[in-house]
This record gives structure tokens, C-alpha cells and sequence, in this order.
């Protein structure tokens, strides 16, 4: 005999993949670009989707308009490498900038021959005999006017992570990297110089500089090299020493550009956003180091 009262029946998961959802929400679909991301918008207000979804999407549909003339490193900004310098100040360049790979020019910077992996010098040590020119790899090339759509399927496809970007002539118009075309879609990337603040502001290298962070106070950058830090006008005062720099430079401190200071050199290592992440810094003169 059938139970007179059953146990309501359980209700059904739901189990519409999340892409599933964003196509019966907007449906039928919208007529443009903006129609569709105001339609994001709304899905995002009914729950359909969270906002890091929406977000995320959003970047997609506008990525789909970009080139890599609109994301790339300009050319006079490149960290080039000169297949005819000497060992010595090869790796100096390697080691200021912190790549992981730099385009090697050969003569003039418009003639580049290939690309270097910094981990590739490892095998100098094994090695010494071993020819720099025999430790690069093939460059690509891309026209200013290559999709990043497109652009981020070769990436993926060859796996070259960094490709020179040419212009209408064929000059050299500057370089784009995987991680420049990703962070259209997902917003600004955090690499090796992205250090949490409780971990310290002030870092020693192996070499004997000092690596300082732009948002470091000037007061501790001055305890810390034992010296007083004051800018060229007195009536201006600045709390980081980020600010002091830029402001006694003129101009927003792009990498690789240094200034003296109250006895110490900086050298931008690293910059986000118009501002300096971080600072190499070493005194002037080589007898004063900070305290620990």
C-alpha cells in the first residue's frame, strides 16, 4: 500500500554550468559590446553572477577592441641587452632589472637578434666557454595592430612568452609579454617585487645595496642610512621617499633611471601605476652603510 502522506520530494539541484546561466539571462542576446556589459551589469545585481565574475567578463568583451600597440612597453622604454657588451655589465643589466627575459640587439637597438633568459646564464657557470650567441632564442614580431585576442592565442600556442612589437615602417615600436595581455582580463598581476608591508620596507642584497620600497617614510630611509634625507626645496615636504624622488627628478621615475641624493645613489627597479615600487639604493660613498 502507497504511504498516503509521501515525503515531499527533494528539490532538484541546479546543475546549468555558470556559462549556462550568463546565456539564459541574456537571451536573446544583446546588439553591441555595451548593451551586453550593461546586461552583465544587471546579471550581476540579480545574483546570476558574483562581481569578480562580472568584472572579469567585462575585461574580456573590452580586450576584444585592444591591440598591442595599446598595452606594450614602449621602445625607449625597453631593457635591451647588447650582444657585444662585456660579461660584467650584461649581468648587471639582468640583475637591476629583474627580468626574466630581455630582446638582444646586436649594433643598433632597432636590430634585435634574439631573446635571453636570464636563467639561461646559469649555464655560463657550468660552462664558461659557452658563446652568449649561442644561448638566444628566436625573437617574435608583431605589428602594433595585432589583436590581443589573437595576440594571446599565439602566446599560448608557441609558447613565447615576450614578442617585439613593430610599427607601420617596421621599426621597432616596443615590447609586449603574456603577462601584459593577461592582466587585461584579470587586473594587475603580482610578481617578485610585490612584498607584502609587515614584511619590511628595506631590503640588503648580495651585492651590498639596498633595496628600499618608493612607499618606505623618508624619516626611516634616513635612520636606516644614518644620514639626513631633505629635498632641494625646503618649504616642501614629502612623507615617502617615492614622492621626495619623483619630485626632485622633475617628473614621474621610470625604471631604470637614477638621481643622487643627501649622499645616495637611486635607481629604479621597478614602477606600477606612475609610481616607483622599489629603489636600489647604495651610498655615494662606499665606506657608509645602514644600520641594522
Amino acid at each position: 500500500m502507497s504511504d498516503p502522506h509521501p515525503a515531499r520530494a527533494p528539490e532538484k539541484e541546479d546543475k546549468r554550468t555558470f556559462l549556462q546561466k550568463v546565456v539564459e539571462f541574456i537571451h536573446p542576446g544583446p546588439d553591441s559590446p555595451e548593451e551586453l556589459i550593461e546586461t552583465l551589469a544587471e546579471a550581476e545585481s540579480n545574483d546570476v553572477i558574483g562581481a569578480d565574475s562580472r568584472v572579469m567578463l567585462e575585461r574580456v568583451i573590452r580586450m576584444a577592441d585592444m591591440t598591442a600597440g595599446d598595452v606594450m612597453v614602449a621602445a625607449p622604454r625597453m631593457d635591451l641587452i647588447d650582444i657585444d657588451a662585456p660579461f660584467e655589465e650584461l649581468l648587471r643589466v639582468v640583475i637591476n632589472t629583474a627580468h626574466s627575459r630581455f630582446p638582444v640587439y646586436q649594433g643598433e637597438r632597432e636590430n634585435i637578434i634574439g631573446i635571453l633568459m636570464a636563467k639561461d646564464l646559469l649555464k655560463l657557470q657550468r660552462a664558461p666557454e659557452l658563446n652568449i650567441r649561442a644561448l638566444l632564442r628566436p625573437a617574435v614580431f608583431v605589428p602594433e595592430s595585432k589583436g590581443l585576442n589573437d595576440l594571446l592565442r599565439e602566446f599560448r600556442g608557441n609558447r613565447n612568452h615576450l614578442a617585439v612589437v613593430i610599427d607601420e615602417f617596421g621599426r621597432v615600436a616596443g615590447l609586449i609579454t603574456i603577462e601584459d595581455v593577461l592582466e587585461q582580463i584579470v587586473g594587475e598581476i603580482e610578481d617578485e617585487f610585490d612584498i607584502p608591508e609587515d614584511e619590511g620596507d628595506i631590503f640588503g642584497l648580495a651585492d651590498r645595496t639596498f633595496r628600499v620600497s618608493g612607499d618606505t617614510p623618508v624619516e626611516r630611509v634616513a635612520e636606516a642610512f644614518g644620514m639626513a634625507i631633505a629635498g632641494s626645496d625646503p618649504d616642501e615636504v614629502f612623507e615617502t621617499i617615492g614622492g621626495l624622488i619623483a619630485h626632485e627628478m622633475g617628473h614621474v621615475p621610470k625604471r631604470g633611471e637614477q638621481t643622487e641624493l643627501c649622499g645616495l645613489q637611486f635607481t629604479v627597479l621597478h614602477t606600477k601605476g606612475g609610481a616607483v615600487r622599489w629603489f636600489k639604493v647604495m651610498p655615494v660613498a662606499q665606506d657608509k652603510t645602514p644600520s641594522t
